[in-house]
């Protein structure tokens, strides 16, 4: 070995330490770890998987949807929060919409998309129809699209508003922008040169924020205690169930926070309706 000449030795080396260490970290310590989790935490390890009946029905730390075939909201179950990963709770495609709180005009068009201000509120108008109460919120109009004008000159006097994000013939959701007629947006027509002016109302929200928005990830297996309480009347009445059995419930399939002060109380959906069920 002394004689080879200190390029072969150096590559003859380098192999050694590529077998070693490819032996140490791409089979002895992924068994090792397997090994443990298997033995310690063999749940988790496994998926957290949830059974009924010996059949695996999900995950209790992925979210799922409760709908019909049509994505219509099952009535007698509690509903989970919305997601973005691909068509929901994706874990192939986990991710958040990317949207910011500064995105709140729509594109229309066959390309198009909504933002996120008309997202939440379409979202929020649906819940409240589902629930029974109040969908609306400050910045949102009464047909469910972000209250958004768009203002022409972009500096100076007005002397044009378009509520942008209202098709014509929608009726806009204020008649008046500081004395100029406020007209509903024309599809096609190009806005971006006007000033952009989100409109505050006086509506007080009652569906909770997470009712309305994704998780981070879009699988979120869990909604608010708030969420949980506002369900909780239509999913006794559809199951002829008194309401503080369902109550019960909730609070049974009530987490904490994390070490006594992180986050908030949190209801896992899953395991809720399964207890329904039960």
């Amino acid at each position: 070995m002394e004689r080879l000449p200190s390029w072969i030795r150096q590559h003859l080396a380098a192999l050694r330490a590529l077998l070693v260490l490819t032996l140490v970290t791409g089979a002895l310590y992924p068994l090792v770890i397997t090994g443990v989790a298997q033995a310690v935490f063999n749940g988790g390890a496994n998926g957290s998987i949830v059974k009924k009946d010996g059949k695996d029905v999900g995950s209790a730390i992925v979210g799922q949807s409760f709908t019909d075939a049509d994505g219509r909201p099952v009535g007698r179950y509690f509903q989970s929060r919305p997601s973005a990963a691909g068509d929901g709770y994706d874990m192939l495609s986990t991710a958040a919409s990317n949207l910011g709180p500064e995105d709140v005009v729509d594109i229309p068009g066959a390309d198009g998309r909504q933002s996120l201000l008309t997202q939440v509120c379409a979202r929020s108008k649906a819940v409240g129809e589902l629930e029974g109460v109040s969908g609306a919120r400050p910045y949102c109009t009464p047909d469910g699209v972000g209250a958004v004008l768009k203002v022409f000159p972009a500096v100076g006097t007005p002397t044009r508003a378009v509520s942008v994000n209202q098709a014509c013939p929608a009726t806009p959701f204020v008649a008046e922008y500081l004395g100029v007629r406020v007209e509903c947006g024309r599809p096609g027509e190009d806005y971006a040169a006007g000033r952009t002016v989100p409109v505050r109302g006086t509506a007080r929200a009652v569906v909770p924020a997470d009712a309305v928005t994704a998780s981070g990830s879009g699988l979120d297996p869990d909604i608010s205690v708030a969420y949980a309480d506002l369900q909780a009347a239509r999913v006794a009445r559809e199951r002829g169930m008194p309401v503080e059995t369902v109550r019960r419930l909730i609070a049974a399939n009530t987490t904490g926070r994390p070490l006594g002060f992180m986050g908030e109380p949190a209801v896992n959906v899953l395991e809720l309706n399964l207890a329904l069920d039960r």
